[in-house]
């Protein structure tokens, strides 16, 4: 992890917003500061956030969770205009030029578009710049309405986490970090005192999928979703950790080569 130099950071929705639905400044402005710091030392980042619906919800006074495909539109579009401003005005104080990225499964699926996707990706990482990734959910549905399996569509990521990770495969990134609201994987209950969490893995194993639980609150994904990102990252033999993102300082932590969350290292080719 100390010797990665393009890395793929993912921002979950519990992790930047607190449980009164408001944005967590001060998470939000450390993470950026973190980054900042990785991109000083010469290394390539790119982030991909989430949050933009649940701060669309919180600013058109939604009192519950939107269910329905176009109010979750409605709140995406208000919501990452607001998120972007956030992120842009904490790294513009630090001196570090950001991009928006907005992608939808075209930008996968067409070779053109996804040639011209990683050729922007990389010009914006060599000029220094860190490009803030996210779902264009105001015009694909796809991440919103989750089709049902068997659907003729084909689904290419349902959320941010599968989106991080091929991220870093398509621009040959060097480590994925997911960053959550949890410590890590832990080999049993986390509410239980005995459970502790689990350092290192070899790939994603059958006993570590038995301990993902579903998703909770405002995100879409859970451990679950992160393990699948994990493993893709595995497959196309680069590490992935996952980490609690509210721990003060975790990615240079992380990136200084320190033992911090659960790591997963691919293994040798067989």
């Amino acid at each position: 992890m100390a010797a990665a130099s393009r890395i793929v950071v993912k921002v979950g929705t519990n992790v930047i917003m607190r449980d009164d639905g408001s944005v967590s400044i001060g998470v939000l402005y450390g993470i950026a500061e973190s980054l900042a710091n990785l991109r000083r030392e010469g290394r390539q980042v790119l982030l991909v956030s989430s949050g933009a619906v649940g701060l669309g919800a919180k600013r058109l006074a939604l009192g519950a969770k939107p269910n329905k495909v176009a109010l979750i539109q409605a709140c995406a579009a208000v919501g990452q205009s607001q998120l972007m401003s956030m992120y842009d005005d904490a790294f513009d104080k630090l001196g570090v030029r950001v991009a928006q990225v907005l992608l939808t499964e075209d930008d996968f699926l067409d070779a053109t578009r996804h040639e011209n996707l990683r050729a922007a990706l990389t010009t914006l990482l060599h000029l220094g710049v860190i490009p803030i990734i996210n779902e264009n959910d105001t015009v694909s549905t796809f991440e919103l309405d989750r089709p049902e399996p068997g659907s003729e569509r084909r689904r290419v990521f349902g959320d941010n986490d599968k989106l991080s990770a091929l991220v870093l495969t398509h621009i040959d990134g060097d480590l994925l970090v997911l960053l959550s609201d949890v410590d890590g994987v832990y080999n049993g209950d986390p509410q239980s005192e005995e459970t502790t969490v689990i350092s290192e893995s070899v790939g994603v194993t059958d006993e570590i999928r038995n301990f993902a639980r579903g998703g909770n609150g405002r995100g879409r994904g859970g451990m679950e979703t992160k393990l699948e990102a994990v493993r893709i990252a595995n497959e196309s033999q680069r590490p992935a950790v996952i980490a609690n993102g509210r721990t003060p300082g975790i990615l240079d932590m992380l990136c200084s080569g320190k033992a911090v969350g659960t790591l997963f290292s691919p293994g040798k080719r067989p």
